[in-house]
């Protein structure tokens, strides 16, 4: 992304974010006044054309002499091989830079062992605070423990760590994302009102390793269950428990497989399916060419997803997926920064914070543990639902633009 179009984005974000505040209703949420007035095209990262598919063990750092006395972040992200990551990877290098700090971002390649040794690199560069998206939520106890001797304020970012040298977790209503999904179902099929209709169901979940799967996987199966129960909904492959629809690494060939093998052994001789739930966008991507390439039915299945990539926007245009629940990542940037602001500066931190934000999010300090009794304060941004309807609220964003053919490409 060229520093042209970075200024434009900021600018965009300002303009914006003087329109739309904390609290503001519906689904294009905008970037908090604070850090867009901050923002300076002049210190924004060189490195974004790359952002979007760096190599894998690049870490990038802000020269010294554009950094100002902000101080030194570290941002640990899992991975490039989900688009999603690099946007996130993206947003924060560019707030934190734009806000006068000195970054080092790297990416891990979905290897926790890796990750372990980012981190601890960014400790021995003396870094102030930590941002990191797990891998794995139980497997960073080494890294996290040297941050804690060092007194390295940790924030957990979209991902709870568990380990209580995390001091903040910042991340979307991750049990809602489900619940949406399932809502989004239960509308679509008009599930209340089906009477003796039974509709067959299919479910993908997401990688075991990260903690939010779970959340997303109870929000929508807990929607669902009476209508499971009831027989409304049936399951004919029988493969309902999360372990067994789980899908390591959010991996799309992983998902690919599993859909195929599926639909050979329990459709293949015409049995009608209704809807597969997948957890995300990565996953229902593959679901989505299984049915295409292999569904020997000729109805149209109703497909979910999450997190807005660009490929499921287009199955969404096109009719082949149904809906993604969108979890604006910019806005998440935006949060995780006014919250290092506030930790590096020995600022309170609770819900008093939201209004600097500019962001729909609660202060959550209830529903998160790092560990047994040990509850972690968090910011919970608000994720919301786009189908082929309103894809114009992903444009309002200023994240995206939609060409003329109608399909979106992300800025």
């Amino acid at each position: 992304m060229k520093r042209k179009l970075l200024g434009a984005l900021l600018s965009v974000a300002m303009v914006a974010s003087l329109l739309v505040g904390c609290g503001s209703d519906g689904g294009a949420a905008t970037t908090a006044a604070d850090s867009a007035s901050d923002a300076q095209a002049e210190t924004t990262a060189d490195t974004n054309d790359d952002a979007a598919a760096p190599a894998e063990d690049a870490g990038t750092e802000a020269p010294s002499d554009t950094a100002s006395a902000g101080g030194k972040i570290g941002i640990s992200m899992p991975t490039q091989s989900l688009e999603r990551w690099n946007r996130d990877g993206a947003y924060l290098d560019e707030q934190f830079k734009a806000a006068g700090f000195e970054t080092i971002l790297t990416f891990s390649d979905n290897d926790s062992g890796r990750q372990v040794n980012d981190i601890q690199n960014m400790l021995a560069d003396g870094v102030d605070l930590l941002i990191v998206a797990a891998i794995d939520g139980e497997a960073l106890n080494t890294a996290m423990n040297e941050a804690a001797d060092a007194n390295v304020p940790v924030i957990a970012y979209d991902r709870l760590i568990l380990n209580d040298a995390v001091s903040y977790y910042v991340s979307f209503d991750n049990y809602t994302v489900g619940k949406l999904q399932g809502e989004f179902i239960v509308n679509q099929l008009d599930l209340a009102n089906a009477g003796d209709k039974v509709y067959n169901l299919e479910i993908t979940a997401g990688d075991p390793a990260d903690n939010n799967a779970g959340y997303f996987y109870n929000g929508a199966v807990d929607t669902l269950k009476p209508y499971i129960d009831a027989g409304t909904l049936n399951i004919v492959s029988g493969q309902q428990d999360f372990d067994t629809v789980a899908t390591a690494q959010w991996n799309t060939d992983t998902a690919l497989e599993r859909a195929q093998n599926v639909l050979s052994s329990y459709y293949a001789d015409g049995t009608q399916l209704d809807v597969w739930l997948c957890s995300n966008d990565s996953t229902a991507l593959g679901v989505a060419q299984a049915i295409t390439s292999d569904y020997a039915g000729s109805n149209s299945v109703v497909i979910t997803g999450q997190d807005g990539d660009e490929a499921n926007l287009k199955n969404i245009v096109d009719g082949v997926q149904t809906m993604t629940v969108y979890k604006n990542v910019s806005n998440e940037s935006v949060v995780t920064l006014g919250l290092a602001k506030a930790i590096l500066a020995g600022d309170t931190v609770d819900e008093s914070l939201i209004p600097s934000f500019g962001i729909e999010c609660a202060f959550d300090t209830e529903s998160y543990e790092t560990s047994a009794g040990n509850k972690c304060p968090s910011f919970l941004l608000v994720p919301n639902v786009i189908t082929k309807d309103n894809l114009q609220d992903l444009v309002d964003t200023g994240l995206y633009t939609m060409g003329d053919d109608g399909y979106l490409s992300a800025n």
